[in-house]
């Protein structure tokens, strides 16, 4: 409990299972895991993956290529680089960017709950060129 599990690493894992808590990976082709309540896991690296099973917790990643994904209840996957994708549970939500993949620069921002706007659960998405929701393949 209150702890935090953190990795700079490539190629590496950051695992928590406790409540309140934090697994954090800044690595390239890494995975943050979490499974506590009200916490988060964090991802830096390209090519990457933040999962959070814990209520009310966030799954993030701002590497290009990665993917979030938030599996509690009334929890957020947000994938914020480009080409990333994201997937949520009923009751949870989505937050997904598309970006120019010559410099990066931020086109399209767009978040949804799972239910609304065509989301469904467990489907993984990422947005198009004109900023809508695609669905994509795991």
């Amino acid at each position: 409990y209150y702890s935090a599990a953190t990795n700079t690493g490539d190629y590496s894992a950051a695992t928590n299972t406790g409540d309140y808590s934090a697994a954090t990976n800044t690595g390239n082709q890494s995975a943050a895991t979490n499974t506590g309540d009200y916490s988060a896991a964090t991802n830096t690296g390209d090519y990457s993956a933040a999962t959070n099973t814990g209520n009310r917790s966030a799954a993030t990643n701002t590497g290009d290529y990665s993917a979030a994904e938030a599996k509690g209840i009334k929890s957020v996957a947000a994938s914020l680089g480009t080409k990333g994708r994201a997937s949520a549970t009923a009751g949870n939500a989505i937050v997904l960017c598309y970006r120019d993949e010559n410099d990066g620069r931020l086109i399209h921002i767009r978040a949804s709950k799972v239910g609304d706007n065509g989301i469904k659960p467990d489907v993984w998405y990422s947005l198009d060129e004109n900023g809508e929701f695609l669905e994509v393949d795991e």
